[in-house]
């Protein structure tokens, strides 16, 4: 398990330790009003009460725990003891039970005080971890024999039956009646050790999950995830759907040379500052990273979740990436580094959105003419000297969507795009100076 679930793990236990504090300081003062408000059947002269006293040094205790839980210094070796203490404060409550009434021990082996038991080992369960459980449920056992035998040894007159309705009206003990209360003891210690195992296992696994899903999302866009989560796709390698979107392509220019003397420390600081620039201004307007492509990002809108105003977004993104561009080249002069230049391809329509690969390894992806269109359209920047070029169908949709920024388009009709049959109307944006360094 990775060592960030584990602690988090650890982080859980710690609350669930001030949990049981807690609910333990809600027993006693329920039991404390409980005594305090009942009529007493004990002579009303008697030098001895100890429930009294039981609460009291109970309260003692689980407050020094409590202490040691919020204080973060509660370990294994304190734990133990506490859980054994917890049973031992009760089987001397019960043993007590004949110096208050004066009457043989055996009146105490009838003490329906003995169930509480039961919550003290149920209570262990809430830290998850089966030890305890199991430490809870030996101690009880071992106690109550402790006080059976301490009966049956000091019983003087009385004797053991194996009639309940004598056992029931005399000091008689019965031993049946004994070994059913062990054996309820022990089965419920292990069921509940059983259910924590359980509960431990599928806890574990959910850290782990949920860790490896908090690493992951740090390369899978939040929206990719959740597509990848719902229901529309069936995640299986080859199936698709067709939706309306936008595609960004963003290339950062003349990247090999630069790579070949920046070195590999000067080669990530130079990727880092362009992705600076992009990602930003593709997540602010609703957009999606769908790779990284070395020197390049490849974006979408619209993909990942249906969206009426993927091309205003598109085009929204790609002009927010230049600003930050020019901001970056201006920082870049300042320290006397040469100007970067960027190129940018945007394109809308219809296109594949599906998981492609094989089962061991899939990938969330988008397919098509329009996917295509952007990576040409990216590449003719370099011919038409501009940073960024769209399709005029995409400003048109833009502009239906309520793209209000059409007059810093420039219309270049009919533009021989290499690698794409027909000539395509594209409209040019950003400054001149970013189309090259």
């Amino acid at each position: 398990m990775p060592a960030e679930a584990r602690r988090a793990i650890e982080r859980d236990q710690a609350r669930s330790e001030v949990l049981v504090c807690l609910a333990q300081f809600a027993a006693i003062a329920v039991f404390g009003v409980f005594y305090a408000l009942t009529p007493k059947a004990f002579p009303p002269d008697v030098m001895f009460e100890p429930v009294p006293l039981a609460l009291a040094a109970y309260a003692v205790f689980t407050g020094i725990r409590l202490w040691l839980a919020l204080a973060g210094r509660l370990g294994p070796v304190f734990l133990g003891l506490s859980v054994v203490v917890d049973v031992a404060v009760l089987m001397v409550t019960i043993w007590s039970f004949h110096l208050q009434y004066e009457e043989p021990a055996t009146i105490y082996l009838k003490a329906p005080t003995l169930l509480y038991v039961f919550i003290l080992i149920a209570l262990r369960t809430l830290r998850f971890e089966v030890g305890y459980v199991l430490l809870a449920g030996a101690a009880a056992v071992v106690g109550w024999l402790v006080l059976v035998l301490y009966a049956v040894v000091t019983g003087g007159e009385m004797k053991i039956t194996n009639s309940f309705a004598e056992y029931m009206t005399s000091h008689s003990i019965l031993i049946g009646a004994e070994v059913d209360k062990i054996i309820s003891i022990v089965a419920v210690t292990a069921v509940l050790a059983l259910a924590v195992v359980r509960a431990r296992r599928l806890m574990e696994r959910s850290a782990s999950e949920a860790h490896a899903a908090a690493a992951l999302s740090r390369f899978f866009a939040a929206d990719v995830a959740g597509e990848i989560r719902g229901a529309d796709l069936a995640h299986r390698p080859g199936e698709a759907a067709l939706r309306e979107m936008a595609v960004v392509f963003f290339d950062l220019r003349d990247f090999t040379s630069r790579s070949a003397r920046l070195g590999p420390e000067g080669t990530i600081a130079l990727l880092a500052g362009f992705h600076a620039c992009v990602v930003p201004a593709v997540e602010a307007n609703g957009g999606v990273i769908d790779k990284y492509l070395g020197d390049g990002v490849l974006a979408t809108f619209g993909a990942a979740r249906p969206s009426d105003t993927h091309a205003a977004d598109a085009l929204r993104a790609a002009l927010a990436a230049l600003e930050a561009a020019e901001a970056w080249n201006a920082a870049r002069r300042g320290r006397g580094e040469p100007p970067v230049a960027l190129g940018i391809g945007v394109s809308a329509g219809e296109a594949l959105v599906g998981v492609t690969g094989v089962e061991s390894r899939l990938e969330f992806t988008v397919l098509g003419e329009v996917v295509n269109l952007a990576s040409r359209v990216e590449k003719h920047c370099k011919a038409a000297l501009r940073p960024g070029l769209a399709t005029a169908e995409t400003l048109r949709r833009a502009v239906s969507q309520g793209f209000a920024g059409a007059g810093a388009f420039d219309d270049l009709p009919a533009e021989r795009v290499e690698g794409v049959a027909a000539r395509v109307d594209l409209v040019a944006f950003g400054p001149a100076t970013l189309a090259r360094a």
